[in-house]
């Protein structure tokens, strides 16, 4: 019999529908009936692409007597960490108060029925084991001390809800300056694993912020160090097992410091921060290489990531069969089954041996440089690259045979207008019409599927839309939003960013020039979120500054620019000192610092004219511009301000640039509009 998840849509706690478990989602119902019967909550927070809440699934909640202690002693909650990060954001800094820094998923947390975090932690086992207690051993400690010792009980949660509270603050800012931004380079810098790329040791995240802010720091200074840093490690990923050499799309993480072993769910939201970075790097350099993979990663998420609908899916699990990476990995013997005489090719290229590298099997990876493998099989680069083609291409079609990954199919606002900024802006760079079409359709998703009554909304799934939107949603909205309109030059688009921005600015503004995650709007919690740092995804403060200062660039709003600083002066404290933390919050401040080359072209599209003009400001790396477009010229005012008054030169197309409230004459060729932005 399905508990009261059988009527939720996120993947993840329809995951539990059917646990003997008494699961409430979080709500009224469940919060009501812990303050009527006097009963704390056990919270449970996790995602479904996370292999240890599937173990603890199987082992716990699925486990009848520990099902029983549950449902007996507690209300039992789960939280999708997806849908709501503003519980999860809450009730994760609690869990690594009480646990000298350490959380993680699953995440269970205990809570008095008004939401007071008391004792939490993170996966528990079944029998104690891994120097743990049991799970049962830990709901019966906590059921005798709510029960037993509630006074102490009450203290603590008060406390901590104290520090939760505090935590919503500013950090601390300080001046915007070259000095800052120089420091944070080199910062990023120190961490630096010169051998194999990347920051750090093992686990080994990819960072697209930190790679991004390094991407802007060299067009900004021309520090080949930075540059240097940044192609290093997108060459060594890509040629890594956490890159699908076959489909496409990275993986979450290595579990090691070279970038072989992954974690193996893909998360919708690596792949559009990923892709737009090789994109970057592609522009800055021309080497192919980045294109490949950009290119890889878009057809991945339109081929398999993409709803009949028009949005983005969100995770396929690391798990297939009950086996983690049972999907991606390969025995020598399948290769020679599959590719016959080539097999021996594509053994040398990929690394794959009798004895495997993962398990017994092999994680495809790319060892050596195309042309050592080509000398060692006796033959040219051309003709490796045209067998490994064909290999990819029969042993993918091959592994769509086997019983897929699971897939969460929900849709997230924020995740979306991630992967709808990189793939309208790469429709434009790489001159792909299908990304535009790919684009467009998901922004009209979007908007039709995912407001209501003028705000965002955070998923989607089978027809029904739910949830407050996050700060997240609106920020990275609105930055799809302007790419969109600055590849199609359809004026709906940016009237629609600047419509959200507003909304932001009326219901999310804190009082000391920042924001909060959750609207004015949102449900009453113990803590109001602020999350300042950047995690897994951008913070959606930064995000929000960088939106803000290209519609203050757009209009000459000065409100924009206002909430744009105030939004990164509270980081610049701790930016200097822990850059790693703050990468797309250094890329707002970089904006700011830098200033905005606001660029109005004044020509039809279809002529080539027109067409060289946008080349050049569209088809090289040029992070701090913003352009607009009237196909016509402009006798008085644009509903787009930067455009107004903007008139064609002698009847030819005319470009206007103009960059701290100072214009240059007006150019109409590629080449003097080229002279200007440098």
């Amino acid at each position: 019999m399905s508990n009261r998840l059988a009527n939720e849509t996120s993947p993840y706690l329809l995951q539990h529908k059917d646990n003997p478990v008494d699961w409430y989602p979080w709500g009224e119902e469940a919060l009501e009936r812990a303050k009527r019967e006097d009963k704390p909550i056990l919270l449970s927070i996790g995602y479904s692409a996370c292999h240890w809440c599937h173990v603890m699934e199987h082992e716990s909640f699925e486990h009848a007597p520990t099902a029983e202690q549950m449902n007996r002693d507690f209300v039992p909650i789960k939280v999708d960490r997806e849908e709501r990060p503003d519980l999860d954001d809450i009730y994760m800094q609690a869990v690594q108060a009480m646990s000298q820094g350490r959380g993680g998923w699953p995440m269970t947390v205990f809570l008095l029925p008004d939401g007071r975090p008391f004792y939490g932690g993170t996966y528990f086992p079944l029998e104690p084991r891994y120097g743990m207690p049991s799970f049962r051993q830990v709901l019966t400690a906590v059921a005798e001390a709510y029960q037993n010792r509630r006074a102490e009980i009450e203290q603590s949660g008060t406390e901590l809800a104290g520090m939760l509270q505090r935590e919503t603050l500013g950090i601390g800012g300080g001046a915007i300056d070259d000095a800052l931004l120089r420091e944070a380079a080199k910062g990023m810098g120190q961490n630096f694993d010169a051998t194999h790329g990347g920051f750090g040791g093992a686990p080994k995240f990819p960072n697209p912020m930190n790679l991004e802010y390094l991407l802007r720091s060299y067009a900004r200074t021309g520090d080949d160090q930075a540059l240097t840093m940044v192609t290093f490690t997108l060459r060594k990923m890509a040629n890594g097992g956490m890159y699908d050499q076959l489909g496409g799309g990275f993986h979450r993480y290595s579990v090691d410091a070279i970038w072989l072993v992954p974690h193996f769910e893909k998360m919708l939201y690596d792949n559009a921060q990923l892709s737009r970075v090789y994109l970057h790097a592609w522009q800055l350099t021309g080497d192919p290489f980045f294109r490949r993979i950009a290119e890889e990663i878009y057809d991945y998420v339109l081929r398999e990531m993409t709803a009949p609908e028009g949005g983005f899916y969100s995770t396929t699990d690391a798990d297939s069969e009950g086996e983690e990476g049972k999907f991606f990995v390969w025995s020598k013997d399948e290769l020679f089954d599959i590719l016959g005489d080539d097999a021996r090719i594509a053994v040398e290229y990929w690394g794959v041996t009798t004895r495997g590298n993962f398990e017994g099997h092999n994680i495809l990876y790319v060892p050596a440089d195309d042309a050592v493998v080509a000398e060692r099989l006796g033959m040219s680069v051309a003709a490796l690259r045209e067998k490994i083609v064909a290999a990819r291409d029969a042993l993918y079609a091959q592994r769509t045979n086997r019983v897929a990954p699971g897939l969460d199919d929900k849709i997230i606002t924020a995740w979306n207008g991630m992967m709808l900024a990189s793939l309208a802006e790469a429709s434009r760079v790489l001159d792909r019409p299908d990304y535009t079409t790919a684009a467009l359709r998901s922004a009209e998703f979007l908007l039709s599927s995912l407001v209501q009554e003028g705000a965002l909304l955070r998923t989607w799934k089978g027809g029904r839309a739910k949830i407050d939107g996050f700060l997240e949603d609106y920020a990275n909205l609105i930055d799809g939003l302007l790419e969109v309109y600055q590849s199609t030059f359809d004026i709906r688009w940016f009237t629609e960013a600047r419509r959200l921005a507003d909304y932001v600015l009326a219901h999310f503004a804190a009082d000391d020039g920042g924001f909060f995650d959750t609207s004015n709007q949102h449900e009453s919690l113990i803590a109001r979120p602020r999350s300042l740092q950047d995690n897994a995804t951008p913070s959606g403060s930064s995000m929000m500054a960088k939106g803000l200062a290209k519609l203050a660039a757009y209009t000459g709003d000065e409100r924009y620019d206002a909430a744009a600083r105030g939004a990164v002066n509270a980081l610049t404290a701790a930016a200097r000192q822990y850059p790693q933390a703050f990468g797309e919050g250094l890329s707002a401040m970089d904006l700011l610092a830098r200033g905005i080359d606001e660029i109005a072209i004044v020509g039809d599209p279809a002529q080539a004219e027109t067409r060289a003009l946008l080349a050049e400001t569209q088809g090289k790396y040029r992070p701090g511009a913003i352009v607009a477009l009237s196909p016509t010229s402009v006798e008085g005012e644009h509903p787009i301000p930067l455009l107004s008054y903007r008139t064609m030169k002698g009847g030819a197309p005319t470009v206007y640039v103009c960059r701290h409230f100072t214009c240059q004459m007006p150019v109409t060729t590629a080449e003097a509009m080229r002279g200007l932005l440098g």
